[in-house]
């Protein structure tokens, strides 16, 4: 029997009913491991993930998520287990404290199976920056997975786990997940405590989940979502249970397509599979509009400056001294930093550094990244101004589908243009969501859904009914 295939709910009954027992599912999931061999985790839980089982046969299951294997991206820090970022500068660090989402995990005794491999420091939407290899896209392997939460995205794909968390920056969440056919949600930022999150850049990074269906994907948001005491931007508002608002009508929803989001620079299939689920949600009763939304044309430039400014800031901390790798070839403390860092960055977080620095450098500030600040700001308005008319927006997550490994490693700004629809929602802090609405070429077509702060009910709510419309025509 192959149980991780099953729906959460019949796992659940299985579990309380004595038919399969943790172990089952956790024993399973390391088989998967080994017989899909796709490079999506760096480093694997066994011992512990066996342990844990073995001691949950004892315990009642007391929630749906008991006794579940979940997956960790390696930039979310891990007590007593290795979280290495995807880099050769932190391959031996081994964390003292556990991320508060860790906790909550920990807290419904689900069972964590392993850590993720990603773009390195979460710097790229390939999955090939990480400084242990690519990862594989399962759906098809001369493909790229998307990243930077690639093993996150490729192992859910797979079916060795259910469920995964991701961190998304600029589309880190949603991108994978619409090339692997998933459905990812970056949640408002602030619902979710970055506390133990290895920071890339820290006004725009938040946790999420990574899941099969839209049911499993608010499931996991419940569980990890709230204020946490460690993170001064997290959240006081209350968390609403996400699984009620599933299935509840959708008729008189007034949706918003941004022109640009379906305009040339998407591919012409991509775009209809977006144009028949526009048609579905008409002849549902919702309202659907075509709007301009300001300054998104920006939203790469935006990025670079804001993100890898707040990039060369925040790993300014790997410095050979204090933690992550330590080297003896040094004259002096310039040296050492020096060293330590040519040997332990690999050329794609080395390049965003560099580029970063400059942009925090002087002058360069106020020419730059101020003024970056100050269009972020102009976008944001302009996203408050059409979601105070709408209750969501929609379009694709990807101007086109998964392409072959390789094709854009040589060049430093192609990959950035991955991340050309999701940036915009970072930058704004709002929550959104990928679903799979159709193939290209046997490839997933990924739709986003993008709601109003804290809003994330709204998102799952037409998201569940666009997801089972589908199947239906299918």
């Amino acid at each position: 029997m192959k149980y991780l295939d099953l729906d959460i709910k019949t796992i659940n009954e299985k579990l309380k009913n004595k038919e399969i027992k943790p172990i089952d599912l956790v024993n399973e999931a390391f088989a998967r491991i080994e017989e899909t061999n796709l490079n999506c985790f760096i480093t694997l839980n066994k011992e512990e993930a066996i342990k844990k089982a073995l001691e949950l046969e004892e315990k009642e299951v007391d929630n749906i998520l008991f006794g579940l294997p979940i997956a960790i991206k390696d930039n979310i820090v891990t007590k007593d287990l290795r979280t290495t970022a995807a880099s050769h500068i932190l391959e031996d660090f081994i964390p003292i404290y556990d991320a508060t989402v860790i906790t909550k995990i920990k807290e419904k005794n689900m069972i964590i199976i392993g850590k993720t491999n990603m773009d390195e420091f979460a710097m790229g939407s390939t999955g090939e920056t990480s400084y242990f290899g690519n990862t594989l896209n399962p759906i098809d392997k001369t493909v790229v997975p998307g990243g930077s939460s690639s093993g996150s995205a490729s192992c859910v794909a797979a079916g060795i786990t259910p469920f995964s968390l991701g961190t998304d920056t600029g589309g880190s969440i949603r991108q994978p997940s619409s090339f692997c056919g998933l459905v990812g949600l970056k949640p408002t930022y602030g619902r979710v405590s970055r506390y133990g999150v290895i920071a890339f850049a820290s006004s725009l990074d938040q946790v999420g989940p990574i899941t099969r269906n839209v049911y499993e994907n608010a499931l996991l948001l419940n569980a990890i979502s709230g204020q946490d005491k460690n993170d001064l931007t997290s959240s006081s508002k209350e968390v609403k249970d996400y699984t009620k608002y599933l299935g509840k009508d959708v008729t008189n929803l007034k949706i918003a397509v941004p022109n640009y989001y379906m305009s040339e620079v998407i591919d012409k299939e991509v775009r209809e599979k977006i144009i028949n689920v526009i048609n579905l949600l008409r002849e549902k009763g919702c309202q659907v509009d075509y709007v301009d939304i300001d300054y998104l044309e920006y939203a790469i430039p935006l990025y670079q400056v804001i993100a890898l400014g707040e990039a060369s800031s925040n790993l300014a901390r790997y410095d050979g001294i204090r933690y992550g790798l330590k080297i003896d070839n040094f004259k002096n403390i310039d040296e050492l930093y020096k060293n330590t860092r040519t040997i332990g960055f690999g050329s794609e977080v080395k390049r965003r550094i560099m580029i970063g620095s400059y942009i925090l450098s002087g002058e360069n500030a106020n020419i730059y990244y101020y003024k970056a600040l100050k269009l972020r700001k102009e976008m944001t308005d302009s996203f408050k101004n059409i979601l105070s008319k709408y209750d969501l927006i929609i379009g694709p997550t990807n101007t086109d589908v998964a392409y072959k490994l390789g094709t854009k490693q040589d060049d430093a700004l192609k990959s950035f243009y991955d991340d050309l629809l999701t940036i915009p929602v970072n930058m704004a802090g709002l929550p959104a969501l990928s679903l799979p609405v159709g193939y290209k070429n046997n490839l997933p077509v990924g739709m986003h859904i993008i709601g109003n702060y804290f809003e994330e009910d709204k998102i799952y709510q037409l998201a569940y009914f666009i997801e089972n419309k589908l199947k239906e025509e299918v």
